[in-house]
């Protein structure tokens, strides 16, 4: 691994690091905020954050204000780039498929099956390799918004056990039903419907034998809230399984970062009280 970026924030520093992911066969990057406590070598909770369409490493830890809460919780927060990139990495000329468009899933259709396996990635390589270079707990917590916000989801519900804690913004909550979610299904995983329910957070919620508590928050004023997210369809697969389910509906909001910006410190006292126990922030 190699540090690229460091900046010293809210008492602790804010790092990007670039390694080689078995999992997505090339080189990777990732963002991660160190709380002062972890500096001093204290192992501390990992909160995951998982981005939407067209995003690196970069929009989340530079747009969302994410560091004063991590530095008031002790949380390090991990910010993934959102595909593989690469030369040798297939690609699509538009902004919803390939390179900035990994929907956090394993492919299984050529081109894309060697390198877009972005849910082994996030669930599997990137928390050891954190675990391992840094003072981190196992206490994890996921969230993201949009694409990222599907992928916090199914993450989570597709792994029992291994997330104590799950949010999202603006999410992706039936790629199944919307276009979005069609398009990219179809290219990585194939015609075969029966395989996109592994990957669709409405169809995962029906068998889920964990019951996370999901905190969703959706803009009223989101462009894209009734083709593409309809949040209507997971609260009506969570009334009918009774999987907890908090969604926020906000007016004025839209799918922007200003949003993201605004509840963020809400996100975090979720995932606070079941990664540390309490809502409170740490003195």
């Amino acid at each position: 691994m190699e540090r690229i970026e460091h900046h010293a924030s809210f008492g602790g520093r804010q790092e990007v690091w670039k390694h080689t992911s078995s999992a997505l066969g090339g080189e990777t990057r990732f963002g991660i905020y160190l709380p002062e406590a972890a500096l001093r070598g204290e192992r501390c909770p990992v909160l995951y954050w998982l981005s939407g369409l067209t995003c690196t490493e970069q929009n989340f830890i530079t747009k969302a204000g994410a560091q004063e809460h991590a530095a008031r919780h002790g949380f390090i927060v991990v910010a993934p780039d959102t595909s593989p990139r690469g030369d040798a990495v297939a690609n699509d000329a538009a902004y919803d498929l390939g390179q900035g468009a990994g929907f956090y899933l394993d492919a299984t259709q050529a081109p894309w099956a060697p390198h877009f396996r972005m849910q082994d990635y996030v669930a599997r390589e990137l928390p050891a390799l954190v675990e391992q270079h840094f003072p981190a707990t196992d206490a994890r917590g996921i969230f993201g918004h949009s694409m990222g916000g599907h992928g916090a989801l199914v993450t989570a519900l597709r792994h029992p056990g291994r997330y104590r804690s799950v949010s999202a913004f603006s999410p992706i909550v039936a790629p199944s039903q919307v276009p979005w979610g069609q398009k990219a299904f179809t290219a990585y995983l194939g015609d075969n419907r029966d395989a996109w329910a592994a990957w669709d957070a409405v169809e995962l919620v029906k068998t889920a034998k964990e019951r996370l508590t999901l905190l969703v928050d959706q803009g009223e004023a989101d462009e894209f809230l009734a083709t593409q997210l309809r949040p209507e369809l997971l609260a009506a697969a969570c009334e009918a399984t009774g999987h907890p389910l908090t969604l926020r509906r906000h007016a004025g909001y839209d799918h922007s970062y200003y949003f993201i910006a605004t509840f963020l410190a809400d996100h975090f006292a979720h995932h606070a009280k079941a990664l540390v126990g309490s809502e409170k922030a740490r003195p």
